[in-house]
């Protein structure tokens, strides 16, 4: 898994601290980028921190690198590494901030060696991940996103050796379906449908994982069943579970962007069945590929604002009474943001950020402003 660049880093931070403010791709400053007023003097890296974690102790938003980077997205997609030891310094003299190690001065400011340091021994274990990545890393296989589609024509468990009824690691299980040359199949059984809460039209299937089996031996006939060998077991499998090959192993870089499009979401569901979230945990929502969401992609969460009466006639007088009065909506309200990491064709999973209240389905997840 790839991590965040030090050298990106570095022309992040340096090019951003000049006006305490973030320069977009158009050169124009983003008050949305802006630095805070107590940014501490410096940051030493240390394990345990995360890019999203040093960026926010100097900005006001971290998921702003893009814009404070100035860099293209190729260079974005393509980062190195960032390790403990490392020290973020803030130069407010001249409104620059470095990165490196410091060998000091006469100026008393450190001074920092900017050019990129070669790892070859630990390469990558060592380094610090963009977000908390351990946390969405079983997500990235599981659980699944299937559709009414996708259901019918998937393989199947159809019998079990010796008529067990709950299969365990190495038992047997007889599958029929077609496996397209597949070995390795991840086992899961459809869970609840998942519904757009904009047009209540079922958008999804949220399968449960149940585990993986192998291929032992592929059916000669079509009248014959396929054998399989369980390979590892999370949840109770048995007849008429269904098979969906295993994914690659993702290499992903967890670099946050706004999404090029503009974006306004819905949070679908919250994984694991319950009606709210909070941070570090995980939520759909009903966006995703064919809506310009891509891995990394940063939306905000909005609480819708309610609808309420004015109660002050026209000379400005408080009424306790409301029939009659004129319907006003009160402003959505901001209150976290969201981190995309798994896309599919229409829906998304996202973690769930810094929040400053809980995350309910049906709330708004949308571009930055």
């Amino acid at each position: 898994m790839k991590k965040f660049s030090t050298a990106a880093l570095l022309l992040a931070l340096a090019s951003a601290a000049n006006g305490f403010a973030a320069t977009g791709d158009n050169g124009t400053i983003s008050p949305r980028c802006a630095f805070l007023p107590n940014a501490p003097d410096q940051h030493k890296v240390v394990r345990g921190d995360t890019l999203w974690d040093i960026s926010g102790k100097f900005l006001q938003h971290p998921w702003c690198w893009p814009q404070v980077w100035g860099l293209n997205r190729d260079q974005i997609r393509d980062p190195h590494w960032i390790y403990p030891g490392q020290i973020v310094y803030f130069d407010r003299a001249s409104g620059r901030l470095r990165l490196g190690n410091a060998v000091g001065s006469a100026s008393g400011m450190p001074t920092v060696k900017l050019s990129p340091q070669v790892r070859t021994e630990g390469l990558g274990q060592d380094a610090i991940p963009a977000i908390p990545s351990s946390v969405i890393e079983p997500f990235l296989s599981q659980p699944l996103i299937v559709s009414e589609n996708e259901l019918k024509n998937v393989p199947r468990i159809m019998a079990t050796d010796e008529g067990r009824v709950i299969l365990g690691k190495n038992d047997k299980a007889y599958v029929r379906g077609d496996l397209q040359s597949g070995t390795s199949f991840q086992v899961f059984r459809p869970g609840i449908p998942l519904k757009d809460p904009s047009t209540g039209k079922v958008i999804g299937y949220e399968a449960a994982y149940l585990g993986t089996v192998k291929l032992e031996r592929e059916a000669k006939s079509p009248d014959e069943a396929h054998v399989f060998r369980v390979v590892t077991v999370k949840e109770e499998m048995g007849i008429g579970d269904r098979l969906m090959p295993v994914p690659p192993t993702p290499i992903l870089n967890y670099m946050p962007h706004p999404p090029e499009a503009n974006v306004d979401a819905r949070i679908v569901s919250v994984y694991g069945g319950v009606s709210q979230a909070g941070q570090n945990q995980i939520v759909t929502v009903n966006r995703g590929s064919k809506d310009g969401l891509d891995t990394g992609t940063v939306l905000e969460l909005y609480r819708f604002g309610q609808v309420v009466s004015d109660r002050t006639d026209d000379s400005g007088f408080f009424s306790f009474s409301s029939w009659g009065r004129k319907k006003v909506k009160l402003p959505d309200t901001q209150y976290g943001s969201l981190f995309v990491f798994r896309v599919f064709d229409n829906i998304s999973y996202g973690l769930v950020m810094q929040v400053t209240d809980s995350v309910q389905i049906g709330d708004v997840a949308r571009s930055p402003d």
